[in-house]
């Protein structure tokens, strides 16, 4: 696994989908500021590349979750990959959003999950795992089974871990922060006077100040 996790790195920086604004740090949906960005979806613009995480997605879920029944994507991001990853599987694909919508059905969950389903839950990349998570209870609401996640980044921060370990979720992706940075650094993506930011940062991100 590290040698994919190696190798997705390197294309993920290949495409510049890694930002760094220590700066002008970015503002992610959970408060916390970053000077770090992994933008993944950008992987859908090139279609070597798109068909390259389909697959990967796919072989991962193979592996770890062999009795799926049904795939889900969470909104708006891993829409496109779950579709994806459902199709080459054969498999019905939903998705789930943050909150239902205000009019028509009022639908929080789109497609038709039958109650039972072994789910796998497709991400496009986990932070804190608040969004993930709230997919996840929705799914279970609907009186499916969520047997496993899969993403195709995690900033593997302990605070996500934590609440994916106490949500009874197994989380599998194709790479993290640690592979991205330690590529990033061997190939001079980002400068040597930024890996102390970084470390700073990754410490504590939820106060973290440039």
């Amino acid at each position: 696994m590290d040698n994919l996790k190696k190798d997705f790195a390197q294309r993920l920086l290949a495409i510049k989908a890694i930002k760094l604004q220590p700066n002008n740090p970015f503002t992610w949906a959970s408060g916390w500021k970053s000077p770090f960005y992994c933008d993944n979806r950008k992987t859908l613009s090139y279609p070597e590349l798109r068909n390259y995480v389909k697959l990967e997605l796919t072989h991962a879920i193979l592996e770890h979750f062999p009795d799926v029944e049904a795939v889900a994507g969470v909104a708006t991001g891993a829409i496109p990959q779950g579709a994806l990853v459902a199709d080459a599987l054969h498999l019905p694909f939903v998705y789930v959003r943050s909150k239902p919508k205000d009019h028509g059905l009022e639908n929080l969950i789109e497609g038709e999950l039958k109650p039972g389903a072994k789910v796998v839950v497709v991400e496009d990349l986990i932070s804190t795992g608040g969004s993930s998570l709230k997919a996840v209870e929705a799914i279970r609401r609907n009186g499916s089974e969520v047997v496993g996640m899969v993403a195709s980044y995690t900033y593997g921060f302990p605070v996500a871990k934590k609440a994916f370990e106490e949500a009874g979720v197994t989380l599998v992706t194709l790479t993290d922060y640690e592979h991205v940075v330690a590529i990033a650094r061997e190939t001079g993506y980002i400068a040597e006077s930024d890996i102390q930011l970084l470390d700073d940062w990754r410490k504590d991100p939820a106060n973290w100040k440039k």
